[in-house]
């Protein structure tokens, strides 16, 4: 049986306290999906009926609107409401839709390595493969943002063993595919950090338990008030992740309840509107690994 040597556990009740700028109890950050898909294969379907059928028009369409549409009313609702995004980006993107990399170069935004394409899992790669691997998505994004990604999220949060290690070899700094805190922690890779994501505030979660646009605007709210609450209890700050997908939550009838949700986060004395990269930078700086 392996054990997980990747990191090592940590009850959040016995760390060190962690600050935020400002004093902020919560650092919040959207994790913006921007991803293409291979028309031959399946993936996240909104009906899985169809998900095997080459080509599959109801399913690949319906994640292709993300791109043609979706995304472009994700963009104004960030702009309104003064937020940068931080991009989970599949490297193929920066080929197939160079009007999105230009709005986010125009626009700041923090770039991550997310695989390739969202059609394959990054998984079965021997050492070596997975490095070239590794190197061509790194290096494409890089190319067509003009900034080099600092972090990673695999395509469907998928890893290698190797994977951390080969990501810190090329200069990247955290991972988000361990959804497991909430609260940054240093991985047993010299050099690499867990940032907090999520799998349940993450509009995907919409689809698969029927929820509406109202209840995810009243799930942010609730997120944060409990990490806020827990931040001032004990002294420590907490991270709150955001995973949107343009094909969900760039969507005419969901769109207006992002907004909302958004509007009561911007409203918030206590709160760091940021990025995955800035948290990531500001808790490397601020809180060095214990030495054993």
């Amino acid at each position: 049986m392996t054990e997980n040597e990747l990191y090592d556990y940590s009850p959040i009740t016995e760390r060190p306290q962690i600050t935020w700028p400002g004093g902020a109890s919560v650092a919040f950050y959207i994790g913006l999906n921007i991803e293409h898909f291979l028309v031959d294969r399946p993936s996240t379907s909104i009906w899985p009926g169809a998900a095997n059928l080459v080509p599959d028009a109801l399913n690949y369409g319906w994640r292709d609107y993300g791109v043609r549409v979706g995304i472009w009313r994700t963009v104004d609702t960030l702009d309104r409401h003064g937020i940068r995004a931080s991009v989970l980006l599949n490297s193929a993107v920066a080929d197939h839709y160079p009007q999105i990399i230009k709005a986010g170069r125009d626009r700041n935004w923090a770039w991550l390595a997310h695989g390739k394409t969202n059609s394959i899992l990054h998984t079965g790669m021997e050492l070596d493969e997975e490095r070239a691997f590794l190197t061509d998505v790194v290096e494409t994004i890089a190319s067509a943002t003009g900034s080099r990604p600092k972090g990673w999220m695999g395509p469907g949060l998928t890893e290698t063993f190797n994977t951390p290690a080969l990501l810190a070899e090329l200069g990247l700094s955290y991972v988000l595919d361990w959804t497991n805190d909430d609260q940054p922690y240093h991985l047993n890779v010299p050099g690499m950090i867990s940032v907090p994501y999520t799998v349940e505030l993450n509009d995907l979660i919409l689809l698969d338990k029927g929820l509406t646009g109202p209840d995810l605007t009243q799930m942010v709210k609730d997120q944060y008030d409990q990490l806020r609450d827990d931040a001032k209890r004990a002294g420590s700050g907490r991270v709150m992740a955001l995973a949107l997908h343009p094909f969900v939550t760039g969507q005419p009838f969901r769109n207006k309840y992002l907004g909302e949700a958004l509007e009561y986060l911007k409203n918030q004395p206590d709160i760091w509107l940021t990025t995955s990269d800035e948290i990531a930078t500001h808790y490397q700086t601020h809180h060095k690994p214990s030495l054993a």
